[in-house]
């Protein structure tokens, strides 16, 4: 009796040590996975590029529509972008800046645009409406719901404040904005005064 429990016993050992072994494998092999390749500048799904880019994850979902904003005479501030574009990565950080700036005295609408491609356009309360296909695009609306300002790629961050500042009617500080965009690491950027 004691021979077989002994060989129980020995079996039972290899069994354990050999299950031990391969977690041991599996999870040494799950700790060498190859490393991130965010990039600033390549066109590769990274993730919410407003957490990620300009470190404000709080642009997305926007916390209103456009026809929203426009029946409530708001100015409205609508980007168009995608998160797998490296022009809309890179702009990721004016249009933090524009929250910064305009805090709640605007509607910031930041628009992925895959839900508007190949769809028919319902009216002017819809966001297709203003989209001309390219990425980034900025569209800044009055109270009124007029387009006062519609352009597209890198816009400059002044030239949308005092798109911003007319439909507001708040006044730039004197003597304007003059703002550059710096990156201070390989992921991230942000829109500083000078």
């Amino acid at each position: 009796m004691t021979g077989t429990a002994t060989t129980t016993k020995s079996v039972l050992r290899a069994l354990l040590t050999t299950a031990l072994g391969m977690l041991l494998a599996s999870g040494l092999w799950g700790l060498w996975s190859p490393p991130a390749q965010a990039s600033l500048t390549n066109n590769n799904y990274d993730g919410n590029i407003y957490a990620l880019y300009a470190g404000n994850g709080s642009l997305v979902p926007p916390r209103s529509s456009l026809a929203q904003a426009l029946s409530d005479h708001r100015t409205t501030v609508v980007v168009y972008y995608l998160d797998d574009d490296a022009a809309s990565k890179q702009f990721s950080a004016v249009v933090s800046e524009l929250q910064r700036v305009w805090l709640n005295t605007i509607e910031l609408i930041p628009l992925v645009t895959d839900p508007l491609q190949n769809r028919a356009d319902t009216g002017p309360t819809d966001p297709a409406h203003y989209w001309s296909g390219s990425i980034p695009q900025v569209v800044v609306f009055n109270p009124e719901g007029q387009v006062i300002f519609d352009q597209q790629g890198a816009v400059d961050v002044d030239a949308i404040n005092t798109a911003v500042s007319q439909a507001t009617g708040i006044p730039l500080p004197e003597g304007g904005t003059s703002s550059i965009t710096e990156s201070f690491n390989e992921l991230n950027s942000e829109v500083v005064s000078r």
